[in-house]
């Protein structure tokens, strides 16, 4: 029998594609992959509440959320790096002084500022047009009549400045990353922003040294596995430590070329079997 493997999928450019659907090769490749006794977790930027049920139901051993915040075996949360209440209201601080929207995640929470919404309502609408007929290969990954992300960034109330992992920045100004970045990498670890189509006028911020990659190595050490029999499938710049931390990095066939550099190898993209095609090469399936 093959020596059981762990992999680490994104899922935002990986697991789905930006227009929220899924192949059905890559919900082949992971149930197939555990059916074989291999583990497969998440390993994502989205809190936990953002991960919608029809990727859960897919059935994954654990996962790794707010871009290495929180790490979860089955429903068990197991790590958490959350950032001290104090350096939140700095960070909160300095976007409420320059104007630029943004949300809180905490590990089964978000807590937007009032303009988040629109923000998405126009990146949906965007992505809606371009996606045009759904091939008969992929999946539709949101299914109710309001999209889940709406709903939650119609929800504008306190901030909560305990239990927060990251902060995600959106704002129309081209400068903002480099504003955000200037203000705030001191203390934390910025990058730009991993939602499409967002452009440079977003970013992610954790504390300086929280990641996927780091989490992952924490994850692993708890688990008794050695970081050489990980896979690690990316396709983002909150990807990069996980692909140099995992035995092997794989990028998906859709990432830029800086994150391609990071890899070991380079798989097909996300709905021309990226996953699958990735499972395969080193005997998951």
């Amino acid at each position: 029998m093959t020596t059981p493997r762990i992999a680490f999928l994104d899922v935002d450019g990986t697991l789905i594609d930006s227009g929220e659907v899924i192949a059905d090769s890559t919900i082949d490749a992971v149930r197939t992959a555990r059916k074989n006794g291999h583990l497969v977790y998440l390993s994502t930027g989205r809190g936990a509440s953002e991960i919608f049920p029809v990727i859960r139901d897919i059935g994954f051993d654990g996962a790794i959320t707010a871009g290495g915040g929180f790490a979860s075996i089955g429903d068990e949360l197991v790590i958490e790096r959350t950032m001290p209440a104090e350096a939140v209201a700095q960070m909160v601080d300095f976007y409420e002084q320059s104007g630029y929207d943004f949300y809180l995640q905490s590990y089964d929470e978000v807590y937007p500022s009032a303009g988040v919404r629109a923000h998405f309502a126009k990146y949906l609408a965007d992505d809606l047009e371009r996606r045009g007929e759904i091939r008969p290969d992929v999946e539709l990954v949101t299914t109710e009549d309001e999209h889940p992300a709406l709903k939650a960034f119609a929800d504008v109330r306190p901030l909560s400045f305990e239990g927060i992992a990251k902060s995600v920045f959106i704002a129309g100004d081209l400068r903002a990353f480099d504003r955000v970045f200037e203000a705030l990498s001191a203390r934390f670890h910025v990058i730009t922003g991993t939602i499409p189509h967002m452009g440079r006028g977003s970013g992610e911020v954790t504390l300086d040294g929280v990641n996927k990659g780091s989490t992952i190595l924490q994850l692993l050490d708890r688990l008794g596995l050695d970081a050489a029999s990980a896979l690690g499938i990316g396709d983002s710049s909150n990807d990069i430590e996980m692909l140099q931390v995992c035995g092997v990095g794989i990028a998906m066939g859709n990432a830029t070329d800086e994150i391609k550099a990071h890899a070991n190898e380079v798989t097909t993209s996300v709905l021309d079997d990226g996953v699958w095609n990735a499972f395969r090469r080193h005997g998951l399936v």
